[in-house]
């Protein structure tokens, strides 16, 4: 049997990405950054354990401009992730393999957690002022 030096299928060279790709790559993405989140989260709770000086260190870090990115970060992964597993129990019961349901379901996902991070982010601002 003769050997190509073919690429295996799908390749990368050769795969045109598609939605559903992107998106389960993605949720595996933010379900190891929630995994990081929740390291932060033991920090944080250690922060409040060990006393008043190490709480205001790492609120300094959490207020400053790269903590709040982190956290809105954080929170976008928490929705996607939960938008995106409600999904895959429709999948799981049989719903929605169609194409254009997939699809859709696919942007919806997207849009609810980008609104639902956009919330969070402007009652988190509202609360701090």
């Amino acid at each position: 049997m003769a050997t190509d030096n073919r690429p295996l299928s799908p390749h990368l060279q050769v795969y045109k990405p598609q939605l559903t790709s992107v998106l389960s790559i993605t949720h595996r993405g933010t379900g190891v950054f929630l995994s990081l989140g929740a390291l932060l989260l033991a920090c944080w709770f250690l922060s409040v354990a060990t006393g008043p000086q190490s709480y205001s260190n790492l609120q300094a870090h959490l207020g400053a401009w790269y903590g709040q990115l982190a956290l809105l970060a954080w929170a976008f992964s928490f929705y996607y992730h939960l938008a995106n597993g409600i999904r895959h129990l429709f999948w799981d019961a049989g719903l929605g393999f169609e194409i254009s349901t997939t699809y859709v379901s696919g942007y919806i996902t997207v849009a609810v957690s980008i609104i639902l991070t956009v919330v969070t982010g402007y009652l988190a601002c509202g609360a701090a002022t």
